[in-house]
């Protein structure tokens, strides 16, 4: 066992080095994600089931924002540290979003932690990520290439498979969910009406050797994840007396913040 600090100090002085101190521990990686995650970190730990959060995106034919529930997934990050949080959900490939995001990525998601009472505004670009034999594929693989080559991601070890982690979130769904993908267009005509709907799988399950696939490769075929870069977030504290509010937003890879009025 070392000698305590304390006996070190003459040592220290006739050294000249008593304004030294030893070398502080690195910081744990957590410490390097924006204090707006960290926040929604603590609130969804002791809420783990508020998961649903509002995107609203604007569709070119109309100046309408047109605004849907989602569920959050998870976070990632391209990167080998947590500067650069990524939202993810999912989606179906055939709904309308996916050609408004097409046309104008720009999106805004509403976040009411009821438990916390607490509500997060985060403003940011929003790209679907679908099957690579999709042919929207391509309306999207640009603005992947962009966000992967982002100046403050130099420190990632290697490209991010974006395939795997569909494949990966598809496969965690339940197979309720995966028979959703199996429907048809969302937002079509229901020809037939409840009748036609009752035909619809109710689950779908993943085919064994010799089992028909048909169903599982439809679903898989229109299912897509849905990953929203934030930019800007403003985040309301309604717990607290007087109510605190915060804005944040990134700049040159740097999450900077101010105190609003709430």
């Amino acid at each position: 066992m070392g000698a305590p600090r304390y006996y070190l100090l003459p040592v220290l002085c006739c050294l000249g080095l008593a304004g030294w101190r030893p070398p502080e521990e690195k910081a744990p990686m957590h410490m390097n994600a924006p204090r707006w995650k960290l926040a929604l970190d603590k609130a969804l730990a002791a809420h783990p089931k508020a998961t649903v959060i509002q995107m609203a995106s604007l569709d070119v034919n109309t100046p309408v924002p047109h605004v849907r529930s989602l569920v959050f997934r998870a976070f990632i990050s391209l990167t080998d540290d947590e500067t650069h949080p990524l939202l993810l959900a999912t989606t179906d490939v055939r709904s309308p979003k996916t050609t408004q995001l097409i046309a104008n990525p720009n999106v805004q998601v509403v976040w009411w932690i009821e438990g916390a009472q607490e509500q997060y505004r985060i403003a940011g670009t929003a790209r679907v990520i679908p099957a690579p034999s999709q042919a929207l594929h391509k309306h999207f693989v640009h603005t992947l290439v962009e966000l992967q080559n982002q100046p403050q991601n130099k420190k990632r070890v290697s490209e991010f498979d974006w395939e795997a982690k569909r494949l990966e979130t598809f496969r965690s769904m339940s197979p309720y969910m995966k028979a959703s993908w199996c429907r048809p267009v969302p937002g079509s005509r229901l020809e037939g009406g409840q009748d036609e709907a009752k035909r619809w799988p109710v689950e779908v399950f993943e085919p064994k050797d010799g089992e028909d696939t048909s169903s599982w490769d439809m679903a898989l075929s229109n299912f897509a994840l849905l990953v929203i870069e934030p930019r800007e977030v403003d985040h309301i504290e309604l717990a607290p007396v007087p109510n605190l509010r915060t804005r944040y937003w990134r700049t040159d890879g740097v999450w900077r913040d101010e105190e609003l009025v709430p």
